[in-house]
């Protein structure tokens, strides 16, 4: 695909991969920071996002120079004469960071060990299998039947994984606290708006007669959906394990008592 860009459509696509850059690596930072003052027994959640973060950060760093290498400035526009933008990084980093994502969630809830490794496995295969059915229909044309078939078939996986987040993962909230339980229960309502973002971007080449506006419309809207579903997930996450550690009685080396941080956060969460 030969594309030519108004100077200001490709700097707004140009400007959106520097903010997910910026994103992702201030929240890989701040996990990193945060990460003793969860319990021990909670802090493999903390390592999961923040490495869903660093995942992120480098195929951004990628998914960044492919863009600046497939344009040329010239005449007042950018012309794409360069390498093909590889949109694969995008779907290397889904096919990483989407499963990690899933089992972070489910980790932080301390579930037996026979349920905690049944979810795992079957929301990693579904996760797999919705990325890898959607990438053949995103590098298809935009009208073809084939952009529609795979986008149905990956659709299938994508609602097996809401299945398994509002009816299986619900039914085991009731061990959880009240506070837990409302955060957990947020959080599934929040995958649910944030990952809606995706399919919407996939549709719009389809749906949008403008090829550069289609394409400027789904790079931002990637991006966006990432900067949600990955760093904002992982502040919630660590949400639910500051109150698992406050019910723990768990006292930071050094001095706070975990109840203070867990208010702290959640007074950050709420804003």
């Amino acid at each position: 695909m030969e594309l030519t860009l108004t100077e200001a459509q490709y700097n707004l696509v140009y400007n959106s991969f520097s903010f997910v850059i910026a994103s992702m690596g201030a929240a890989l930072l701040f996990f990193l920071l945060v990460r003793s003052r969860v319990a021990p027994q909670h802090r493999m959640a903390i390592t999961l996002s923040t490495l869903v973060v660093a995942i992120a950060l480098y195929h951004y760093l990628r998914i960044f120079g492919s863009w600046e290498d497939a344009f040329s400035y010239a005449g007042g526009d950018y012309v794409q004469d360069g390498k093909p933008f590889n949109e694969g990084y995008r779907y290397v980093d889904w096919l990483l960071t989407v499963p990690l994502l899933l089992a972070e969630l489910v980790v932080v809830l301390k579930l037996t060990k026979g349920k905690t490794r049944s979810l795992i496995a079957r929301l990693t295969i579904a996760a797999i299998a919705m990325i890898a059915l959607g990438y053949p229909g995103e590098i298809a044309a935009a009208d073809s039947s084939a952009r529609t078939v795979w986008g149905v078939l990956s659709t299938i996986p994508f609602l097996y994984i809401l299945y398994v987040l509002f009816v299986e993962l619900g039914k085991s909230l009731e061990r959880q606290s009240g506070s837990v339980k409302k955060l957990v229960d947020g959080l599934r309502y929040i995958i649910l708006a944030t990952w809606g973002i995706y399919p919407i971007a996939y549709m719009l080449p389809s749906l949008i007669d403008d090829e550069a506006n289609a394409e400027v419309a789904r790079q931002v809207m990637y991006s966006i959906g990432d900067v949600l579903a990955k760093p904002l997930f992982g502040l919630l996450v660590l949400g639910i394990a500051l109150a698992k550690s406050r019910e723990d009685g768990y006292v930071e080396p050094g001095g706070q008592a975990n109840g203070a941080a867990s208010d702290d956060a959640s007074e950050l969460l709420e804003a």
